[in-house]
């Protein structure tokens, strides 16, 4: 993949992710890899801009060390995405979200059941990693070390990270796990009125 498919690509999985309303304001950050001369180059989404605005000229570009190769200041969450590409050479995508069901589950002591319909379900449950300071070095060893055996792990009291073969499959996977937990919620929802 070029460098322009690739940040193409994190802009595509950037309106993507808005339009479905997975992020609000300017929650939420996306990342893809590719390699320039067998060197991982990382193109992720800016810090302080809403995803609904993300554009060729603010993607930022960094190595696997964070250095910035490109203009720009990457998301908050820079270090959360490189332990993890560090971690898993087969990613190639990771998106971060905010969503509202499944977030609100990661504030709840409820866990989110992993349905049918995305891959073989190892487990009943999305993995959950306890709650560190955003942007954290913390956050991004426990994310990345959970993340070894794992597509996609629930942040408490903070939102959801997905990874994929590329972008628009770890996004395809945040649209997932939020639909998974709307209908767990509407469910609870239902069988407490019997």
């Amino acid at each position: 993949m070029s460098k322009k498919n690739l940040v193409e690509s994190v802009l595509s999985a950037s309106k993507y992710i808005f339009d479905r309303k997975l992020v609000s304001g300017k929650a939420g950050n996306i990342s893809a890899r590719f390699k320039d001369n067998e060197m991982d180059i990382i193109a992720i989404t800016p810090t302080l801009i809403s995803l609904n605005y993300v554009n060729e000229k603010n993607i930022v570009l960094v190595d696997l060390d964070g250095n910035i190769i490109s203009k720009g200041n990457p998301s908050s969450e820079i270090f959360l995405h490189l332990e993890i590409y560090k971690k898993r050479e087969d990613v190639k995508g990771i998106v971060h979200t905010h969503s509202p069901y499944a977030t609100g589950f990661s504030f709840s002591n409820e866990k989110i059941k992993r349905l049918e319909g995305f891959g073989e379900i190892k487990s009943p449950y999305f993995k959950e990693v306890g709650y560190k300071k955003p942007g954290s070095m913390e956050l991004a060893y426990n994310a990345a070390k959970k993340l070894v055996k794992e597509d996609i792990i629930i942040l408490k009291n903070h939102g959801i990270v997905t990874t994929g073969l590329n972008v628009q499959e770890a996004a395809d996977l945040a649209e997932f796990v939020e639909e998974s937990a709307k209908t767990q919620f509407v469910t609870y929802q239902l069988n407490m009125e019997k």
